[in-house]
């Protein structure tokens, strides 16, 4: 276990479990993990190995026992029948039969209906009487001669969830956790290795959560297949539900106008559309007009009556290009089907979640440690909906009087979530306060921006807001940095004016640059001093980009870096190797100094892999040397050239994140340019005579 993971167990005893037991225990049941935790939370919830073990075995012979299989349904029956009462876990739905005047259950999987329950049951659950909730129940077998009577009795049912929780306590064990820890803790609850993401990844994908944090919210995620879009939605909350895009209807989802039935909004706080995406997709337009009004105005109508809910929606699907193309060619949101591509209903989406920044996940990302059993952070979650957050940054950040009332929403509902989860006891610092003002600003400036695209009626927006110092942060999308010459199209007639009018647009650059009159660049001239910014998550950036119009020329060049111990450090070094191998002329030599710290743990290791550096290089006419700090004390890490050049980096080599190294099919694992970054900046200075 990680110290993270002892603290965990420390700070919340038995409200933990070990994310990786929930695949130990699933076998071939087709329930979602809240249902699994529920379980372990009741047997696993320690950190001793043993009682986890004796656990997970009790769980499994409970499923084993009690979980309705479809295809094993008649011998449940059979059992119940025979013994005359069977515990079962199933998913429970309920209506209400008019002509006996009484609510009935059905079992999906046991295939029983018309088991009479009791009112005072159904009334402590109304979602039964929606979609069905899981439970354990005891179902008891009566014969009767009658053949209108059913034989089928419920004993007892309780839905699996939890019963009750300790707010108060919660907020005080969160004070035993820095920023990042408490980052980690709920990226592992949600079933994640925080080791395997970089810092904005963690906090996109922790945005999928504000929707059960935050009432009435409506968020959208777009992006490749495979990058987990629906999986929090299925799985996390019993408060959540996934439905498909195509199977909505208005009586489904908001009321039926026949029976007065009201639909899901009314039953579950986050609805959330899967497989959205799709221009054939057939739609009807009066869900659609309903929708748009009940995302403004959390109401809508059932005859002359207007009714209100609380439910956030949620839409998720997949793109078919990639983020350039759609910048260059339509816009980002061009799948949506023909009826939602809309500007009424595009504009009362709160935030963009850009799901093309999340990896498509792997087996080794998954988590082993530990995270909260997810039924007890949906009941915090859900407890903290009540609660409003969206002032917290007004005493430090002033947003720009531009933003409009809408904008200003999508803004602070998105803001206001994020808080809750990370700071729920207030306690962010004005550093922090920056760091979630800005995403949410740039989720909602995505949405906003699209739709200069798609409507000329809508005005340009300055996104930026300012400090108490007067500092003026102006927000950019990671996109609008990395295809600047494809971002700033604007919709037909759209008369304000643009980047492109302005000269603000940059050519095709891959860095985000603080200061435009410092940019590092190349041209006619040569390379430039200047400062470069790389955003988390960038693509596009490679050694070659970065370095060789600094290199080229130089005879000796001497890297100082004390990190190149691991293989992925390695690695670097070596592709740095390449990078000089491949641009170099083959007649000229090069001389590459490596000044680095000693491996204290495995220094044979890291002096074989130098050898095999050095033995590569010097087929490429690179002569590579390397020393090792005698005080293991150098912190700097940066270049130095015989033209006069110094390369600050305060990564050094280490730039990219964790991407498949033995998937010889991957094109992040054989072309830089398709691999995300960490946030990195490199400072580039004339220290001597460069000619």
């Amino acid at each position: 276990m990680t110290a993270l993971d002892d603290k965990i167990n420390e700070r919340f005893p038995g409200l933990v479990v070990r994310k990786d037991l929930v695949k130990a225990v699933k076998g071939n049941a087709i329930v979602p993990s809240y249902v699994l935790e529920f379980l372990l939370g009741q047997y696993c919830a320690t950190n001793d190995e043993s009682s986890i073990q004796s656990g997970i075995e009790t769980v499994k012979e409970i499923l084993r026992k009690h979980y309705v299989h479809r295809n094993e349904a008649g011998l449940i029956r059979s059992n119940i029948r025979e013994k005359g009462r069977w515990k079962v876990i199933d998913k429970v739905s309920v209506d209400l039969n008019t002509d006996k005047d009484a609510y009935e259950a059905t079992f999906a999987n046991l295939g029983i209906k018309k088991v009479i329950i009791d009112s005072d049951t159904v009334k402590a659950h109304p979602k039964l009487l929606v979609s069905g909730v899981w439970c354990i129940a005891d179902v008891e077998y009566e014969h009767s001669e009658d053949k209108n009577v059913e034989p089928w009795i419920l004993g007892s049912i309780k839905p699996i969830q939890l019963s009750k929780f300790d707010y108060e306590a919660f907020l005080g064990a969160r004070a035993g956790f820095t920023t990042d820890e408490w980052i980690d803790l709920l990226f592992q609850t949600v079933g994640f290795d925080p080791e395997m993401f970089g810092r904005r990844s963690k906090l996109l994908q922790l945005m999928r959560l504000v929707p059960f944090v935050e009432r009435n919210y409506n968020l959208i995620e777009l992006g490749p297949k495979g990058t987990g879009k629906s999986h929090i939605f299925s799985e996390f909350s019993p408060h959540g539900i996934l439905i498909s895009g195509g199977e909505v209807t208005v009586p489904k989802l908001f009321v039926n106008n026949s029976s007065g039935k009201i639909g899901l909004v009314g039953y579950w706080d986050v609805v959330a559309f899967d497989e959205f995406a799709g221009r054939q997709k057939r739609v009807d337009k009066a869900l659609v007009d309903i929708m748009k009004n009940y995302m403004a105005n959390k109401s809508f109508s059932r005859g002359v009556e207007t009714l209100g809910a609380e439910a956030s929606m949620v839409f998720v699907g997949n793109t078919k290009h990639n983020v350039p193309y759609m910048l260059k060619h339509t816009d980002l949101f061009e799948e949506l089907p023909e009826k939602y591509y809309d500007s009424a209903f595009i504009d009362r989406l709160h935030t963009y979640v850009p799901g093309w920044e999340i990896d498509v996940i792997r087996g080794e990302m998954f988590a082993s440690g530990y995270g909260f059993v997810v039924d007890y952070l949906a009941e915090i979650l859900r407890h903290m909906r009540n609660d409003d957050y969206s002032n917290r940054y007004q005493a430090l950040f002033t947003l720009s009087a531009d933003i409009s009332t809408r904008d200003r929403d999508g803004v602070n509902k998105t803001f206001s979530g994020m808080m809750k989860l990370l700071f729920p006891a207030d306690n962010a610092t004005e550093a922090e306060v920056e760091e979630i003002l800005h995403l949410a600003v740039e989720g909602r400036k995505r949405v906003k921006d699209q739709l200069l695209r798609i409507d000329s009626t809508y005005p340009e927006t300055d996104f930026s807001f300012t400090a108490q110092d007067g500092r003026k942060v102006v927000v950019k999308t990671l996109e609008e940095t990395e295809y600047p010459q494809y971002y700033h199209k604007r919709a037909a007639g759209h008369d304000g004016p643009t980047p492109e009018s302005t000269g603000d647009v940059k050519g095709a650059s891959t860095s985000n640059v603080v200061q435009p009159a410092a940019e590092a660049k190349t041209d006619a001239v040569g390379p430039r001093e200047g400062h470069k910014v790389f955003s988390e998550n960038q693509k596009g950036v490679t050694f070659a980009d970065l370095f060789w119009p600094w290199l080229n020329g130089a005879t000796n060049i001497v890297l100082t870096d004390p990190y190149i111990r691991m293989f992925h450090q390695l690695r670097n070094l070596m592709e740095f190797i390449e990078m000089i191998a491949q641009h170099k002329a083959p007649e000229d030599e090069m001389t590459v100094h490596l000044i680095t710290c000693a491996d204290e743990g495995y220094p044979e290791k890291q002096q074989s892999n130098l050898i095999a550096i050095e033995a590569a290089a010097e087929a490429a006419g690179i002569k590579f040397s390397w020393e090792f700090d005698g005080t293991n004390t150098i912190h700097a890490r940066h270049l130095v050239t015989d033209r006069g050049w110094k390369i600050s980096l305060d990564r050094g080599l280490d730039i990219f994140q964790k991407f498949e190294l033995n998937d010889a099919f991957n094109l992040a694992n054989r072309l830089q340019a398709y691999r995300q970054v960490k946030a990195f900046e490199v400072t580039y200075l004339l220290k001597g005579d460069a000619t």
